[in-house]
């Protein structure tokens, strides 16, 4: 089970990126449920990390525009597992998205300083 926290109406939970065998950091991350992709980190932290570039896809936004974004891979600890993830190199703060969330039961409190749990259903 994954925990996080309510913070202004915003359930922020933290991701940990497997950096190298003795590196990992956390980072804090907003859930987007109207984002579909699996994460995004701000292109400044993707520099920071060092990330590898994979591709350059077209996103298309809440706002229906379509926008031009590099796709870059990590290595996170979900849940107690490592997982590759594409991360796209986007906005000001960082997202989780469904595809992150598949086959898990998200549930939130959203209150200010409410529960947010991420629970495997398989």
């Amino acid at each position: 089970m994954i925990h996080g926290t309510v913070v202004g109406l915003q359930a922020h939970m933290s991701v940990i990126l497997c950096l190298s065998e003795l590196s990992n950091i956390e980072i804090e991350c907003v859930i987007d449920t109207g984002f579909e992709g699996l994460l995004t980190l701000p292109s400044a932290v993707i520099d920071e990390l060092g990330l590898p570039y994979i591709a350059r896809i077209h996103a298309n936004l809440a706002d229906n525009s379509n926008i031009a974004v590099n796709v870059y891979l990590a290595t996170i600890l979900w849940n107690g597992v490592e997982r590759e993830v594409a991360v796209l190199g986007m906005g000001r703060r960082p997202l989780i998205g469904t595809a992150l969330l598949e086959d898990y039961h998200l549930s939130i409190d959203f209150c200010d300083g409410g529960t947010v749990l991420v629970d495997d259903i398989l």
